[in-house]
């Protein structure tokens, strides 16, 4: 079979999606197929069409990628791709619609308020509003990013008023949220969105205050732990939202959820449709816990996409 890694892209998870893309290409190489890597440049068209895969792997990460917007180019095309649909993709990648629908399906979700650029300028008094709104701290993050690119914990309004400036210099909307002490949990899901099964539930544990960008990805940033230390009570409450965030979003083959344990119980914060799949990611650590090697789980959600695009034709 022939499989095109689409990787890089123009995002600014440019370099996290070359780490993926290069990881998954090396790992198709040694179970046999035949890979081309495509970075998504101006001739990413053209070289998709000369190469003509059979199936295409997304190793995109955040806009133009995560988006939905490749998704729609590729089934223009008529290219089956691995990974969730376009209208999946489009909202999943922004937090705050996910959070808006998730929260109509009962699910639990962090407090926030939505700042727009352009709307008001960020200033101390700004920061200090939403502290006595959302409590101390709180955390500031753009709505349409990931690899927590942008993400800060305001202590204060001179730290809020930092966070916000380095947000929005990423998106035109921020969200500041609710900052939840507790455990950092994620949930691998994979399958069909009608019939999805957990893989792992992961606790992470950062070397630093918050799991931010070196803690994804630098070596030694973060432990990672399966099954996460909570709980049965817990553990099937955490696997139960993160299925049903799944299957109400829409998602495809394989996707993250990801939770803060606190106090008061699971909260959910955000759906990645497309998760890192560097050396130091959670979704291959999954599928490690279940006795699957990153190749086999790869081949697994590959062969599962171009099945169902065979019976879609």
């Amino acid at each position: 079979m022939k499989v095109a890694v689409i990787y890089g892209g123009k995002s600014a998870e440019r370099e996290v999606s070359l780490r993926s893309g290069s990881q998954v290409i090396e790992a198709l190489l040694e179970l046999g197929y035949e890979v081309q890597g495509i970075d998504l440049t101006d001739a990413f068209f053209d070289e998709l069409r000369s190469f003509h895969p059979d199936l295409v792997f997304i190793g995109l990460h955040g806009r133009l990628g995560e988006d939905g917007t490749v998704q729609g180019a590729l089934e223009l095309l008529g290219y089956p791709y691995v990974g969730s649909g376009i209208l999946a993709s489009a909202m999943a990648i922004d937090k705050i619609r996910t959070k808006r629908f998730l929260e109509s399906c009962g699910l639990t979700v962090a407090r926030d308020v939505v700042i727009t650029r352009g709307e008001q300028q960020p200033s101390e008094e700004e920061a200090l509003r939403l502290g006595n709104l959302l409590g101390w701290p709180y955390i500031i993050k753009p709505n349409r990013e990931g690899s927590t690119l942008g993400l800060t914990l305001a202590h204060n309004p001179a730290q809020g008023l930092l966070g916000l400036e380095s947000a929005l210099q990423y998106d035109e909307q921020v969200l500041a949220e609710q900052y939840i002490a507790g455990m950092e949990v994620t949930v691998a899901v994979v399958g069909d969105a009608s019939d999805p099964h957990i893989l792992g539930v992961i606790e992470i544990v950062p070397t630093a205050e918050l799991y931010d960008y070196d803690s994804k990805y630098k070596e030694g940033g973060s432990q990672h732990i399966i099954p996460a230390r909570l709980n049965e009570r817990l553990l099937t409450q955490i696997e139960r939202m993160a299925l049903e965030a799944y299957r109400s979003v829409g998602c495809q083959d394989y996707a993250r959820v990801d939770f803060i344990v606190g106090r008061d119980g699971p909260v959910l914060l955000e759906v990645n449709t497309l998760p890192g799949m560097t050396s130091t990611s959670l979704i291959p650590d999954a599928a490690q816990f279940n006795g699957l090697t990153f190749g086999a789980f790869l081949d697994l959600i590959i062969q599962r996409a171009y099945q169902r695009a065979k019976r879609l034709v």
